[in-house]
Parts: structure tokens; sequence; C-alpha cells
């Protein structure tokens, strides 16, 4: 295997320079935006930390092995010819998984067949369906790329966070729409519509130096050469640091900031955060410096009647014209015609991301005063 080895950082079409920038900022080398992430290099540590510290990141694949094989017979003898050993381990199960695009291997169940069969034999260990070990088999103009996914469940599923709502922000979303706005956890956040809470939790977390992935497990705990004792030490590296800003939640539905009240408290950030059931027009803002207003509200497409929530979103721009002077706001929604019926002085929307079946944008504006 290379040295280092080849990372691909998985991330949220449309927001791949937003990752790249955290990538760069938090250390790792060179990371490079390409279609569907950033691709970076490191050794197994590194692998390890991009799973523990970055938010915005959806998944951390290791980049195994590439070649040319035009037919199955020529797929399966390289995969035999592989270093399984180098990285698996012959008592853990692993699944294969393959995609194949304008290929002469053209079955994509077939491949992953050859691949399963190959590591079966040559290393011993068995293939299962439910295993949590995955190895990634992509076929692309006849060249196959093999991959390792080190995280196992997404990243976005942080381990603290059970309760959510109707319609939950991902967490690595809201981490790159946070990064989006400018916020590095120096200055307040309001969330008028909190749901479950993510975007307040993120910034809290943010603001108190937390890794994103300490309160779960990973895939690469199950692969050769893994150290438990160094993972612990990195883990226990964090610089924690007590948030000068606070972080506030609101959402007419009580049910709702019950879920967020929990969430905080389980991800031990609830000391800097307070949640109220209130609606939009009892929106006020807290005492001190002006910071960032982010909000997720009802689409339409999804929850609710589109017409109906004109008036919604009117509502809530015309609470933070008159009460947020001198605030920026970030609001994500699908419909730019909803987020123009706020009368807010958006700037240019960014990109439309992908987002529980639907294309979002983020939308941005500072008020003035």
């Amino acid at each position: 295997m290379p040295d280092p080895l080849p990372l691909f950082l998985v991330a949220p079409p449309g927001l791949e320079p937003v990752l790249a920038a955290e990538a760069c900022e938090k250390g790792f080398a060179d990371p490079q935006p390409v279609p569907g992430g950033v691709e970076t290099s490191g050794d197994w540590p590194e692998i390890w930390r991009a799973n523990l510290a970055l938010r915005g990141a959806a998944r951390v694949l290791v980049r195994f092995a590439e070649f040319r094989a035009m037919h199955l017979a020529q797929l399966d003898k390289r995969a035999r010819k592989l270093d399984w050993g180098a990285v698996l381990r012959p008592d853990r199960p692993v699944r294969v998984e393959a995609t194949c695009r304008k290929s002469r291997i053209y079955h994509a169940g077939a491949a992953a067949q050859r691949v399963s069969r190959a590591i079966t034999e040559t290393l011993g260990c068995p293939v299962s369906d439910t295993a949590e070990i995955v190895v990634k088999l992509r076929i692309d103009d006849d060249l196959c790329t093999i991959s390792l996914d080190s995280t196992g469940e997404a990243l976005h599923k942080r381990g603290h966070k059970p309760a959510v709502g109707k319609a939950p922000m991902r967490e690595n979303l809201a981490a790159l729409f946070l990064r989006q706005c400018g916020f590095t956890g120096s200055e307040t956040v309001v969330d008028p519509m909190c749901g479950s809470g993510t975007f307040v939790i993120e910034a809290a977390e943010v603001a108190s130096g937390l890794f994103p992935g300490r309160s779960r497990r990973f895939a690469f705990e199950q692969l050769a050469g893994f150290q438990p004792e160094e993972w612990e030490a990195m883990k226990a590296g964090a610089r924690q640091r007590v948030p000068q800003a606070r972080f506030f939640g609101h959402d007419r539905d009580a049910g709702a900031i019950r879920s967020s009240t929990q969430n905080a408290a389980r991800a031990g950030v609830g000391a800097h955060c307070a949640f109220a059931c209130q609606p939009i027009s009892a929106l006020e803002p807290p005492p001190g410096a002006s910071g960032l207003v982010i909000v997720n509200p009802p689409y339409g497409a999804r929850i609710g009647n589109r017409k109906a929530l004109f008036s919604v979103y009117g509502a809530l721009g015309q609470v933070l014209r008159e009460r947020f002077a001198g605030w920026r706001v970030g609001l994500v929604t699908s419909d730019g015609g909803l987020a123009k019926a706020t009368g807010l002085p958006w700037q240019a929307p960014g990109p439309t991301v992908a987002h529980g079946g639907l294309k979002v944008t983020l939308w941005q504006a500072r008020l003035g005063g």
C-alpha cells in the first residue's frame, strides 16, 4: 500500500470547497475539492483523526488499490494479488459494495462477488451482508478503484442525539452551513425554529472545542493494525474550552424543545444552550453583541402546505428586520420564493445541496443597523 494513503472525504455535493476549507484548517495534507468530496492523504492515525475531528465530512474512504480490468476473470486475478492482510483481519466479516459505470464489466453484483471471493479465499475472513467493514469497488470506464470505508455509520450520526424532529438537518450539513455563514465559535447563535436542536448544538460544540466523533465507534476500530491506546490518547487530546457566547433555540412545538434540551445535555453542551417554546412573534435578540441567526424552516415540499408558509416566512423576515439589526442571517430552504418572501436583503444564494431527497440552498443576509 502507498504511504501516505490516498483519502477521500465524502461531502454533500455542492459543499466540497467548504469541507476542503475545514480540512485545511485542521491540518490535513493538501485537501483538494473534487465532485462528491475532498481528496487528501495521510497515515492511519490521520484516518482516525479525520473521522474524529472533521465536522463536515459524511465518511472517510481509504483508497486501497487502483487497476484496470476489462472482464470479471481479470478483476478476480488482480483482486487476489492485493495485500488484504495489511488492512483486514481474518476474524472480522466484510461486505463488498460495487458500482459499475461505462465499463465492460457492467454487472455490479457479479463484480462484488468476485472481489468477495478473492478476499475470503486469500485471507480467510468471512463475507456477510450485515458486516460493519465495507470494501467499496467502483468501476468507471474500466478503471477499478477499491476503497475501505473507515467510518461505518455515516459521520452525521454523532452518537449523542437519538431524539430528532420531523425533518432533521444532518449534523455534518449543519456544520458546513455554519462554516459558510462564517461561524467560528466566538459569537451568539439563535435558531428560531430549532427542531431537534442541530444548529444550536453544533455551534455550541464548535465553541467548546469538542470532537464531533467523541461519542461513537468507527469501522476502523476493527481493521488490522488498529491501536486502541493511541486512539484513546487522540480522543483525550481535545482542546476543550468554556464558550464565551451562548446558543439559543426556539420552537413553537413543546416536544421539539424537550428533544433539543435532552440532545444538548447528552452532547455535553447543555450548560451553554437555552431552549424555549415560543412562536416567531415572541422572538427577541438575546443580550450582548449581535451574532448569527440560522434557521431551517419548513419547505412546503415536505412538511405542510407551501401557500400557508409564505405568511410564516414573511413573519420571520419582519421580526428579523425590526429586532435584529446588525445580525447576520442564514436560512436553508428548497424554495427560493419562500426565501424572498422574508423581504430580507439576501446575497446571491449558495449552491444547491441534496438534503433528504430535496435540493436545498443556504441564503445569507446581513441586517443593517
